[in-house]
């Protein structure tokens, strides 16, 4: 799926912590996607961010099996990202090695009680936001994850933008604002990646978020590797 762009997406991760995939849905399929936000039997479970001091806004996950385009994008994502995150687990000396493809990473999760989906879509409306944050569900955890906008900035919606921050040792945060089209895709940590410095790589500290929504409604699917307990 990712295809010619492996290279640049894996430079570009180790340089700036993402990389934009772009054009990953079509038009079509986005506004598809975000109009099933409404379909209670998609979904396993909703959460309405204020509730738990995660911003505003709400998202919902799907439950399984998961509908298409989710679930081929999930499938075929996942092994270029599965050899950047070995790649990266190596320079940190983690001794944790993903495999190949995705049924055989989620059979690992689910031995370990993580068996629910955690793909999601989130729904943001004026004055709505999201906290950076961190996605972890479980002691398995795949290190990166994409989410994909599909709604229209400008048209559909207004600020709204992605926002990265990275936590190095002994210094400020860094952050960094990810301009996304509609069908556009963007690949990040988790939880953290490594960093090369002059006394060999270190582990640096990634959150994720979403900035203010000043007008309209702005609508982004999550894709998620690991399940959750």
């Amino acid at each position: 799926m990712i295809g010619l762009a492996d290279e640049r997406i894996g430079a570009e991760l180790d340089s700036f912590g993402c990389a934009v995939i772009e054009g990953l849905l079509s038009e079509k399929h986005c506004r598809a996607l975000a109009g099933r936000y409404g379909e209670d039997e998609l979904f396993r479970s909703r959460v309405v961010m204020a509730r738990h001091g995660f911003g505003r806004g709400e998202y919902r996950y799907f439950t399984y099996p998961l509908p298409e385009p989710v679930a081929t994008l999930r499938s075929a994502l996942y092994p270029s990202l599965a050899a950047i995150a070995n790649r990266w687990n190596a320079a940190l000396g983690i001794a944790t090695a993903f495999p190949d493809d995705l049924p055989a990473f989620l059979e690992r999760c689910h031995a370990a009680g993580q068996s629910q989906a955690t793909p999601l879509l989130l729904r943001y409306g004026e004055g709505d936001y999201n906290c950076l944050h961190q996605d972890l569900y479980g002691p398995h955890v795949f290190p990166l994850q994409v989410a994909c906008l599909l709604s229209q900035p400008g048209r559909d919606f207004t600020g709204g933008e992605f926002v990265l921050t990275e936590q190095r040792p002994r210094m400020q945060s860094r952050a960094e604002v990810v301009p996304l089209r509609q069908g556009d895709a963007v690949v990040f940590p988790v939880h953290h990646r490594p960093v090369a410095g002059s006394r060999g790589t270190y582990r640096v500290s990634m959150r994720h978020g979403v900035s203010r929504v000043r007008s309209g409604r702005r609508h982004t699917l999550g894709i998620i590797f690991h399940d959750a307990a």
